[in-house]
């Protein structure tokens, strides 16, 4: 992917409106400079003379060639991001018919599209797209998610308020969850108080836990503990110090996701973005693997009936791992709801299976991983 990136993100370079320093000005902004050169012709027509029509039409001629040899590159960079994108992808990708047909099926993905938009800040995007579209998002939650990139947007300016304004609002949904966000905003405002405070005077940041921390105390015992006794060190000194983590810039970086996991779960929605996850899931090599099974099965004649598992095992990353995995020791195969893991006495698990496998006929069964003997019928299913 690295070829294919590197052509792209030169694209994108030569298509910026705004270019940086010493770089060659765009194409809108050479049509800019040609039409006010023009207006500004047409505006003394009467008192030109012939020295300075020349001079314009060398003007005009200059920024032409600017313009085609922009549009060349702009032209070269296209075709050669084309000839990467084919030959990092050299197969069609797969087509399955009759997906979204049906006004219902429809509705659900102009939905996801525009809750993908609003969801992901772009809001002028979703606005013209909900125009276009029969999708309904209520104004209320459009509200709400733009509330959302409004707080996210002052926390990344360190700017707290309007999210403990949010969180104190939400208090009772935030304890039913036990998520410490509220505490985290304010250990946040409390570090930077002591960090920035000059000449140093912890007495600023100990005032503002006193009136703002203390209702924390019970639930965050051992990290208000350290709170108050990291003030012992200058601030200049507390990065070489035992409380050097709290220093860390990572301190005040991790409240933005943590903000937008408990906001959207108040909405009723889940921490990540569903169409991300599964262009990221599917473009990262599942469905390339999962069109390859097909079209083996579908050369040796055979077809697969499971709908709750697939034919091949799909590696995800931690963060796309919704459910708890567990492989029998034993038979080294998943547990499933008809084969699920069971514990025995002593206290280790095997599929349901491979405990039925190991039992006597008097219905006793070794331990494969211990010397312990239990009956069969005595172990527990264990739900994850």
């Amino acid at each position: 992917m690295d070829a294919l990136l590197k052509e792209l993100s030169k694209l994108e370079t030569l298509t910026a409106q705004h270019p940086g320093k010493n770089k060659t000005p765009s194409i809108s902004d050479s049509l800019d400079d040609l039409i006010a050169t023009l207006q500004s012709a047409k505006a003394d027509v009467n008192s030109i003379d012939e020295g300075s029509w020349n001079s314009l039409a060398q003007t005009i001629e200059a920024r032409k060639k600017d313009i085609d040899d922009r549009q060349k590159e702009i032209y070269s960079a296209t075709a050669k991001l084309g000839k990467a994108v084919e030959k990092k992808f050299p197969a069609n990708l797969p087509s399955y018919p009759n997906l979204f047909e049906s006004d219902p099926a429809i509705a659900a993905l102009e939905r996801t599209i525009a809750l993908h938009l609003l969801r992901t800040g772009q809001f002028d995007t979703a606005h013209t797209f909900l125009e276009e579209s029969n999708a309904d998002i209520p104004l209320e939650l459009r509200s709400q998610f733009i509330e959302l990139y409004r707080i996210l947007k002052a926390l990344r300016n360190e700017d707290i308020g309007p999210a403990l304004l949010w969180a104190r609002r939400h208090r009772a949904f935030l304890q039913s969850r036990g998520s410490p966000l509220e505490f985290y905003l304010h250990r946040s405002q409390y570090i930077r108080l002591f960090l920035t405070s000059h000449p140093p005077n912890p007495l600023l940041a100990i005032s503002y836990a006193q009136a703002e921390l203390t209702p924390f105390f019970h639930d965050h015992r051992a990290e208000f503990q350290r709170l108050l006794t990291c003030v012992i060190y200058p601030p200049s000194e507390l990065e070489n110090s035992p409380y050097a983590d709290m220093a860390s810039p990572s301190l005040h970086l991790e409240l933005e996701p943590l903000f937008a996991k408990e906001y959207c779960a108040s909405l009723g929605m889940s921490r990540q973005v569903p169409l991300r996850v599964v262009a990221d899931i599917g473009g990262g090599g599942a469905l390339a693997k999962i069109e390859k099974c097909r079209r083996v099965l579908r050369e040796r004649k055979n077809e697969w009936i499971q709908r709750d598992e697939l034919p091949i095992e799909i590696n995800l990353p931690p963060e796309n791992r919704y459910h708890s995995i567990f492989t029998c020791p034993v038979s080294k195969e998943q547990s499933t709801e008809h084969n699920p893991p069971m514990m025995m006495l002593c206290g280790h698990v095997v599929a349901k299976d491979s405990l039925q496998k190991l039992a006597k006929s008097s219905g006793r069964v070794k331990c494969p991983y211990c010397p312990t003997e239990s009956l069969s019928s005595a172990a527990i299913q264990v739900h994850f």
